[in-house]
């Protein structure tokens, strides 16, 4: 299975915030739409990187000490260094550079065009599937269901 196949079925709708969004901004959007991470763009929509609540968080942990959190941009706590996966890349793949990386969601790109984000849950959700179906072929065909 690749990932072009999560994205079939997922759809290509990737949610962004400005890089000079607040970070309350960015929390009222993971609310808002039920996400676990937002693209960060600059002006011209290029990535800049990637936020997550728990981003939100670590500046909380470490002490917002120059202003109040809330009021913190995004560009001062996202990720900046992200890695980025392709469409035809396998899921097998993807699922061992998340586990490796410990990130739990990946920008699918096509050179520089964005083709969508998948999160590990996604990832989970289309091995569990193909196990399933694998699993009631050979159900099938060790009951004789398929002629010899």
């Amino acid at each position: 299975m690749k990932v072009k196949d999560i994205l079939k079925v997922k759809g290509s709708k990737v949610h962004t915030i400005s890089q000079d969004a607040t970070l309350m901004a960015a929390s009222d959007k993971f609310f808002a739409e039920k996400i676990g991470s937002l693209l960060v763009v600059d002006e011209k929509d290029q990535i800049q990187g990637i936020i997550a609540p728990n981003d939100i968080l670590k500046a909380i942990q470490e002490g917002c000490t120059d202003e109040n959190c809330a009021l913190q941009k995004v560009s001062r706590v996202m990720t900046k260094d992200i890695l980025a996966a392709s469409e035809e890349d396998s899921v097998d793949y993807i699922q061992a550079i998340m586990t490796e990386n410990r990130i739990r969601h990946i920008p699918i790109m096509d050179k520089d065009h964005l083709k969508g984000l998948i999160s590990i849950g996604d990832v989970v959700k289309a091995l569990i599937k193909e196990s399933e179906v694998e699993n009631h072929y050979l159900k099938d065909y060790i009951s004789g269901k398929y002629p010899a």
